[in-house]
């Protein structure tokens, strides 16, 4: 049977039940997506963790900017501040390598469901029933890309426990930089904006992806020449009106829609709350720490910014669950299924228990989830500590085979991994770690379980304070000098154990710990897994339907149509905001500064032929019904022929809760249109060659 209309997420392998023409879209699924055809799908990639389209035959692609803000950022310095003024490449020259970005393109995909399951013995604990499925994960996507070279695979988990596909992508590791509208355009509103609506934010950039001159994935050289896409999406400069059919393709990260009030009870009450509070924490002191001295703020705009989408968004799914009361709700459907279940002896032999099991675990979450969390930040919100934890860890990790170490740690990922950290070091603040390290040991000493830590137990008991313990530590670690670093890659655990350095001494002392952390959280997984793939069984025995899989990075397609909404009695917003809602905007004062370039065009009606038919402005962003989460930033915003009107960047505050729920009432999602895009690129900021690129 068809999956129910509210799981909009849908896999390619759904796409050839869909009624796309109901839908008012008059492309065939083969259209969208064929592994034995050039389709549609060919001009849609992944970068880093959003989504992107190719919209020329040189790898040129169009995302969001704040999907390109960590290039933007690691690019400008105080004195050539790209943040500020933005960033023009005139030529190919001059576009900017980002080091620590990739982009993939999924090439084919295949259920290995049974491959992977047949790793899986009746008499496994839980935590070595998912060591196995990780093992066999591991070795089918060897085993693909040695008989693919090239070709980058990756096992996906859709049902937990139950349904497993191989997806094969061609993956590039050289991205560079090509245009940046000024931070004023593509964050205008800030965090006061951000999740609501309506918008009036120019969230896109363009990047460009290289090859080996043969045509094969290679990092970063003079040498390399622009990736030749198989197809690239054609722009629509007429961009979409209120009630067009749209549709987008692109890789949302992950949705619990199919999880038990357990696991939204554990969000509501232990994790959504402390994620709000350590991230309010950490991004007032960054933005404390930078408000005097632009160099030390350009370091923490990326970490910043990305902090204050997530805890905006874990506000928003607070108050999402409460004021929908959806662990109530869930509860109810719960108790519902739990007496189909008992009113069969056979059904109850097998399922009688499955939901109290599943609670029991989330019951034993919601008891750690204290220390865990906090435990987890340690390492995170103080830089060093995170790059003392990489570097312990992957000593450790390296002197395993390659099939038994961690993901990150694999010879196919470790050249990128260790990449990745040399780049994150290049913003590390001394000062700001200090506070950070200090804030997070002060909330650890809080907890009673960490005192059972000895590591912590004898910090605690044999220091004055915690300002003084991580102004010592931070004050002589070496852990952010690059080269000390690059020399400890290369050292055995033992030899590292033998460090002086203070602060990497606690890391590494922490390291048993930590690993227990991932061993619990490894048999959580493998118990949640098993009864997960029992759940979704007596479920759809129980509503006679199969489900959409939830949402796991993987490529996905969502379709719906320009829309307003109602947000509260009252009040209806319409779907489409403008220019003219930008100047009324502006005040001068961050966040809602408008450059002079803009200003200047708008005050000289310099509009071309991109004004809005009927509203005789030039279109800003656009709302619509579609269902998108993170992930499915930057993802094509597609007309009925598959054109691209917008990017997808945002959805409504009301709308954080998709991850959780979706409703058609307030589920919106908000992308640039297309005119703005194109007016800001050529008309104000004179990027003409790239409007040229695109064939317009």
């Amino acid at each position: 049977m068809t999956a129910k209309a509210d799981d909009g997420m849908y896999p390619m392998s759904e796409l050839p039940r869909l009624n796309l023409k109901e839908k008012g879209i008059e492309l065939t699924a083969e259209q969208l997506f064929n592994p034995h055809q050039i389709s549609l799908v060919d001009g849609i990639c992944r970068v880093n963790g959003c989504t992107g389209s190719f919209v020329s035959p040189n790898g040129l692609i169009i995302t969001n900017h704040h999907c390109a803000f960590d290039a933007i950022q690691k690019a400008s310095t105080a004195a050539n501040d790209l943040l500020t003024h933005g960033f023009i490449a005139a030529n190919r020259e001059q576009e900017i390598p980002a080091p620590d970005y990739q982009v993939r393109i999924t090439e084919n995909y295949r259920d290995v469901s049974a491959e992977v399951l047949s790793a899986v013995r009746d008499n496994m604990s839980f935590l070595e029933r998912t060591k196995a499925i990780d093992k066999r994960r591991k070795e089918l996507e060897l085993a693909a890309e040695k008989e693919h070279p090239g070709l980058r695979a990756e096992v996906a988990e859709m049902f937990a426990g139950k349904t497993y596909v191989l997806f094969q992508y061609t993956f590039l590791k050289d991205v560079r930089l090509v245009f940046a509208p000024p931070i004023a355009v593509g964050n205008f509103g800030g965090e006061v904006d951000n999740w609501e609506w309506p918008r009036h934010t120019g969230d896109f950039s363009f990047m460009r992806a290289y090859t080996a001159p043969d045509g094969s994935s290679a990092t970063y050289s003079k040498d390399n020449v622009p990736y030749k896409p198989k197809r690239f999406i054609q722009v629509a400069p007429e961009g979409v009106d209120e009630n067009d059919a749209v549709f987008l393709l692109g890789y949302p990260g992950r949705t619990a829609r199919h999880k038990t009030a357990g696991f939204l009870d554990y969000e509501q009450n232990i994790r959504l709350p402390m994620t709000v509070e350590l991230y309010q924490w950490q991004i007032h002191e960054m933005e404390k720490a930078g408000a005097t001295d632009r160099s030390v703020a350009i370091k923490h705009a990326s970490r910043s910014k990305s902090l204050a989408n997530v805890e905006k968004r874990s506000r928003g799914q607070l108050q999402g669950l409460r004021r929908a009361k959806i662990v109530a709700t869930r509860m109810l459907k719960e108790a519902e299924l739990q007496a189909y279940i008992d009113s069969d002896p056979l059904r109850k032999s097998r399922f009688g228990t499955l939901l109290k099991d599943i609670e029991s675990v989330y019951q034993e979450m919601s008891a750690a989830g204290a220390l865990e969390i906090h435990l987890l930040q340690l390492r995170q919100a103080c830089r060093a500590a995170s790059f003392g934890y990489f570097v312990f860890d992957a000593s450790v990790e390296r002197a395993k085979s390659d099939l038994d170490r961690e993901p990150p740690y694999m010879d196919r990922n470790f050249a990128q991994s260790t990449q990745e950290i040399k780049v994150a070091m290049s913003d590390w603040h001394r000062e700001t770690d200090e506070i950070m390290l200090a804030g997070m040991l002060e909330r650890l000493s809080k907890i009673p379980a960490s005192h059972e830590i000895e590591p912590l137990k004898v910090l605690f008991s044999e220091a004055k304070s915690m300002e003084s313990v991580a102004k010592d530590m931070l004050q002589k670690t070496q852990l952010g000098d690059p080269a000390f670093v690059e020399a400890c890659l290369k050292k055995s655990p033992d030899e590292l154990r033998n460090t002086e350095d203070r602060l990497f001494s606690l890391i590494v002392n922490l390291h048993p710990f930590y690993l227990k952390l991932r061993d619990t959280e490894k048999a959580r997984e493998g118990r949640l897994g098993q009864l997960y793939g029992s759940l979704v069984e007596v479920k759809q025995q129980f509503l006679a339907t199969s489900f959409i899989p939830d949402a796991n990075a993987t490529l996905r397609f969502t379709c719906g149509r320009v829309r307003a909404y109602s947000p509260a009695d009252a009040v209806v917003r319409t779907p489409i905001s403008t220019l003219k809602g930008v100047i009324e905007k502006t005040t001068g004062v961050e966040p809602f500064i408008t450059p002079e370039a803009v200003l200047k065009k708008y005050e000289a009606g310099e509009f071309g032929r991109f004004l809005h038919p009927r509203l005789g402005q030039v279109p800003v962003a656009i709302l619509y019904d579609t269902d998108t989460t993170g992930g499915n930033s930057g993802s094509p915003v597609l007309n009925k022929n598959g054109h691209l009107v917008g990017v997808n960047f945002d959805r409504c505050f009301e709308a954080t809760i998709n991850d959780f729920a979706w409703n058609q009432d307030y589920s919106r999602s908000i992308g640039v249109d297309i005119r703005y895009v194109l007016w800001i690129t050529g008309t104000v900021y004179g990027a003409d060659h790239l409007l040229s690129e695109m064939g317009l």
